[in-house]
């Protein structure tokens, strides 16, 4: 979160990627910042899938992710 706050300030567009496990973490550390970033959840657990689970769960977000990049 600190990572995408920094560059957002720096006029770069950013967001992050999280499992689904964090939402309310991530909620509690944007109001904490006192910053909204984009965030697009994917299904949790992440770290013990195959890589090709991995790059369904990319492919999948994929649409998610480049329109909030591209958003104004």
């Amino acid at each position: 979160m600190h990572d995408i706050t920094d560059l957002e300030a720096q006029g770069i567009p950013g967001m992050f990627v999280a499992s689904d496990e964090f939402v309310e973490a991530a909620a509690a550390q944007g109001e904490a910042l006192g910053f909204k970033p984009a965030i697009c959840f994917v299904k949790h657990p992440i770290q013990d899938r195959s890589d090709d689970e991995i790059r369904a769960l990319a492919d999948g977000a994929f649409e998610e992710i480049l329109s909030q990049i591209v958003a104004d």
